[in-house]
């Protein structure tokens, strides 16, 4: 699912993604599911992972279900979709005259895995 519009992410809506992109693609997360997975390596309270799932569900990055009482949620979009949206409003915010230079200038600094991904991706859409 493409975003209208790529966001800015802070370290934690990182991290709250992180969990949820973890999952597989139909599963869903419970506030307590991503709490108990962050809580692992940092000290954080329940009612900030909850605040954070509340904002990025307004960002339309998650989907909130509502589950009863609770709410559920999964990311809107695997990471691989959201970062390319990110790149694609990085390269309109620079301006669209320079965004072949811009990609040029990417694929140079690409490893040969990354390049090998490239290729084939541009094979199967000339097919």
């Amino acid at each position: 699912m493409v975003r209208k519009r790529a966001q800015k992410l802070g370290d934690l809506e990182r991290a709250v993604l992180e969990v949820l992109w973890g999952l597989s693609p139909l599963q869903r997360a419970t506030v307590r599911d991503v709490h108990t997975a962050l809580s692992a390596d940092r000290a954080i309270a329940y009612t900030t992972v909850m605040t954070v799932l509340e904002r990025l569900a307004r960002k339309d990055l998650v989907d909130q279900h509502r589950d009863g009482r609770a709410y559920s949620y999964r990311a809107a979009a695997t990471r691989g979709e959201m970062t390319a949206e990110m790149m694609r409003a990085t390269l309109d915010d620079f301006g669209s005259g320079d965004s072949p230079a811009a990609l040029v200038a990417f694929v140079e600094d690409a490893t040969a895995a990354e390049v090998a991904a490239l290729r084939e991706a541009l094979a199967r859409l000339g097919r």
